[in-house]
């Protein structure tokens, strides 16, 4: 089992930025591929960026790409997500997610972002 624990939603006028946190437990963190993935009201969870193991690897899509970052510490079994030039249409819940090597997939319980214009 994997336990992940969101933090750093809120609020923020568009243009400003916002990082979120996500923090594993239960498994080793370098064994985890990490994705964000995000949910609108009516609409389905989308990707927005993935890390690898080792960090080596990322992918955004294009919607974020050149204003959001994805980053992990595997020291602190953290992944970051920091978001800058926030629009209104990047309201949504973030989600974290863990791929272990070894197959599964674990969510954490989300974290809300809301852009004002």
């Amino acid at each position: 089992q994997v336990q992940l624990v969101e933090s750093g939603g809120g609020l923020v006028q568009a243009g400003g930025s916002l990082r979120l946190s996500c923090t594993a437990s239960g498994r080793t963190f370098s064994s985890l591929t990490m994705g964000w993935y995000r949910q609108a009201p009516g609409t389905g969870r989308e990707l927005v960026a993935s890390i690898s193991r080792s960090g080596a690897y990322i992918h955004y899509v294009d919607f974020v790409k050149g204003r959001f970052t994805i980053s992990r510490d595997n020291a602190k079994n953290t992944v970051y997500l920091q978001m800058n030039s926030l629009k209104p249409e990047d309201t949504a819940i973030y989600y974290c997610n863990a791929n272990p090597a070894g197959g599964g997939e674990y969510w954490g319980q989300g974290t809300q972002v809301t852009v004002s214009s």
